[in-house]
């Protein structure tokens, strides 16, 4: 079975050969696996074995040496955060869309690349990626504390900036569809270290709806779906998987009982993620992060799980911890390195 077989595979109930994975760096632990390996392109090492297509977030266009303005007119600054950045500003100061026009949902920048990826690993499972997909859009626009309180007095406001991204999404959606992907994945950030930011009752009058077109749109064309949230929000699997979600990411076991989750979902929604980022990875040892990693391999051995780290790998974990959970995947009996 070639990897994209395999997540397939996974993700529709099955039982893999091994359990697959795809990992995620930042900028600084990529430089320090580039070293590493001796080359600036980690991919082809790494063996990951989804195919991520798209431009997520939509960064475009850098403002100066630190900051950067994505294609809805965010501006981030990156001076500490290399990767995403902070949210700089207000490009909707007032709860009202009136003057704001979002941007063009088919630029042909977020799909330049993709025949030209597909082409370098066509054996891999091709993920077309929408960052900030609704509520995260939504509150780099107007601002987190703005929109919490709009969600209470302006819910009119609320509805149509939502819906207004939702439409955003889909357009792109339905251009993403044209190629011969396998998912969309939806990111966005629901939770904190304990419940959701906004409470289950307002994630489910204001957010739902507009989850259910984007992810129905996805089901509909026969493509699976796959979402990220950060977070305690393991409240909401069911519902999630009744809209139409195959995969979470990035499964916290901080925030989460991963050993518990895995075998009472599985057959019901995969799981992408699982490797503690806020404590095994930059503080374990090398057996630690090991050990940690052979446990979640053994979990996912019947099915139901793609491995990776909880979230992107940060700058400060130490090299030889990253090379720990690499090579403890890939000696999984089953897999050839491509």
């Amino acid at each position: 079975m070639s990897p994209r077989d395999i997540i397939r595979h996974v993700l529709t109930g099955g039982r893999p050969p091994y359990v697959p994975w795809s990992m995620g760096f930042t900028r600084e632990a990529r430089e320090k696996l580039a070293a590493h390996y001796g080359r600036a392109d980690i991919e082809a090492p790494l063996g990951n074995h989804l195919l991520k297509l798209g431009s997520d977030i939509g960064f475009f266009e850098a403002v100066d040496d630190c900051r950067v303005r994505d294609v809805f007119g965010v501006v981030w600054d990156r001076s500490v955060d290399q990767d995403i950045g902070n949210v700089e500003g207000h490009v909707l100061p007032e709860p009202t869309l009136d003057g704001y026009a979002l941007p063009d949902p088919l630029d042909p920048r977020f799909f330049a690349d993709i025949p030209e990826k597909i082409a370098r690993f066509p054996d891999r499972f091709r993920v077309f990626q929408i960052g900030f997909s609704l509520y995260e859009r939504a509150w780099t626009l107007r601002g987190m504390e703005h929109l919490a309180i709009d969600f209470l007095d302006h819910p009119r406001f609320v509805r149509e900036l939502l819906r207004r991204i939702a439409d955003y999404n889909i357009a792109q959606v339905r251009r993403a569809l044209e190629f011969d992907i396998d998912a969309v994945y939806f990111g966005d950030d629901w939770g904190q270290q304990r419940g959701l930011q906004m409470g289950p009752v307002l994630w489910r009058e204001f957010l739902l709806p507009e989850l259910r077109r984007m992810y129905g749109e996805v089901r509909s064309a026969g493509k699976l779906v796959m979402i990220h949230s950060c977070g305690d929000v393991d409240e909401l699997f069911d519902e999630l998987i009744a809209a139409g979600v195959n995969c979470f990411n990035p499964f916290q076991p901080e925030v989460m009982d991963v050993w518990r989750l895995l075998p009472a979902y599985r057959g019901r929604l995969a799981f992408h993620g699982g490797l503690s980022t806020q404590r095994t990875l930059p503080f374990g040892t090398v057996d630690d992060v090991r050990d940690e990693t052979q446990r979640l391999l053994t979990l996912g051995r019947e099915g139901g799980y793609i491995f990776a780290p909880a979230h992107d790998v940060e700058g400060d974990v130490p090299l030889e911890n990253m090379l720990a959970a690499i090579e403890t995947v890939q000696a999984q009996g089953g897999w050839q390195a491509g």
